[in-house]
């Protein structure tokens, strides 16, 4: 069987990686309940790029359960959990990961998803979809699980270049509103206290971005006793962190004030030279973002060509007669540094994946070159098994209540 992986070895601690995980994931536990007689993937090649965490091995033998055949590789060349892959490959999936690979082996592993072949491909950033596009790949349709990877989709979609539809995962309310806030405003956490040790409380926090990761990362460190404050462009959201009880102020003027800085943004040069050179000694850079392009690290790494490794995942660098410490290389804190989000956080996004995958297998047919949102019925089942999953009931409308929702009269 095709795969590259670090070490088989490791493949019983993946396993009890994989059981913990499923524990905590019983909603996807009953999409497989409700589909498993059909077995509505049988035959149909699935290729994945996500982070190999326990979680995604939860959604990747789901798939498997339901009859594809499943090429997996990593989204972050630092992310990948190399248990979780040994397990996985010992179960029949074709993996390409291991964490630490360079940039070229990265990509190689992405392009050996790609001759795999698949019909329907699921992607964390985007780079797999582009890598089918330029092989030109014929695929049937595919998923998006980020931000970063939908902005990247809507691109090609605007230039007419988008080749298949693909369904923005990112996009459901289940997903966005909990896996982005809560789940990776606690596990970017999660990440800079493994990594630093350094006390919460107390701190001066700066969140570069207030969409809905920058949100659920300010409101932790406030909850943790730190003093926050938000950069912002949009007015609106800045207006929103202000009213949140944040300071909100230029990133030009917090350079000089922070302790942490945390990049929220998705965005390019968000923290760069200027600030570096303002900033107290000992100050900590971290990134929430998908890609390493938030925080300049290039700038760093030509400044000082030899840092000190400060920690694990933590290099020291020498700014202007200061010590500024970048965090796992300016990548995604929360995968490379701690375990990334939650099992019963991922359990929402990875339900929703599962069921769009069915959606596509189903109606790909019928379904236009272009980036869908998530089918809002799919998004409220979702809901309504995660509440199921915390014996949690809810009220419905009564009829009275139904007529006089649909009535033209007050």
């Amino acid at each position: 069987m095709p795969g590259k992986i670090a070490d088989i070895k490791l493949a019983e601690k993946g396993q009890k990686s994989f059981e913990w995980a499923s524990a905590r994931m019983s909603i996807v536990g009953k999409i497989i309940s409700e589909h498993m007689r059909a077995r509505p993937l049988a035959g149909l090649r699935l290729g994945f790029c996500l982070h190999i965490t326990k979680e995604t091995s939860v959604l990747v033998m789901s798939a498997k359960a339901l009859g594809a055949k499943v090429a997996l590789c990593s989204a972050n060349p630092l992310s990948a959990h190399d248990e979780v892959a040994a397990f996985l490959y010992r179960q029949g999936v074709s993996v390409f990961a291991w964490r630490g690979e360079s940039k070229k082996e990265y990509e190689k592993c992405i392009r050996d998803v790609v001759d795999f072949k698949p019909a329907i491909v699921t992607d964390d950033g985007g780079d797999l979809h582009t890598a089918c596009h330029n092989a030109g790949a014929k695929i049937l349709g595919g998923t998006e699980e980020t931000t970063s990877g939908v902005k990247r989709l809507l691109a090609l979609q605007s230039s007419s270049r988008l080749a298949y539809p693909v369904i923005a995962v990112n996009s459901a309310r289940t997903k966005h509103l909990f896996d982005n806030r809560y789940g990776t405003g606690q596990s970017t956490i999660d990440g800079i206290m493994r990594a630093t040790s350094v006390l919460v409380a107390g701190k001066q926090i700066v969140v570069c971005g207030y969409g809905w990761v920058g949100k659920g990362v300010a409101a932790r460190a406030m909850g943790m006793g730190a003093s926050v404050t938000v950069t912002e462009i949009d007015p609106v959201r800045a207006l929103e962190a202000r009213m949140d009880g944040f300071a909100v102020t230029k990133i030009a003027d917090a350079a000089a004030h922070g302790d942490i800085f945390i990049t929220c943004t998705g965005q390019t040069g968000v923290i760069r030279k200027e600030h570096f050179l303002k900033m107290k000694d000992g100050a900590i850079l971290a990134n929430a973002g998908h890609f390493d392009v938030e925080i300049d690290a290039a700038y760093l790494y030509s400044n000082c060509k030899r840092p000190k490794d400060a920690r694990p995942g933590v290099e020291q660098f020498n700014v202007n007669g200061k010590k500024l410490y970048l965090l796992s290389k300016g990548r995604v804190a929360n995968l490379v540094l701690a375990d990334g989000n939650s099992p019963e956080v991922m359990a929402l996004s990875f339900a929703n994946q599962l069921l769009s995958i069915l959606h596509i297998a189903k109606n790909h047919a019928k379904m236009e070159a272009k980036v869908y949102d998530v089918p809002p019925a799919m998004d409220d089942k979702v809901a309504r098994y995660a509440l199921a999953s915390m014996d949690i009931g809810i009220d419905s409308l009564t009829p009275e209540q139904r007529r006089y929702e649909n009535s033209t009269l007050g």
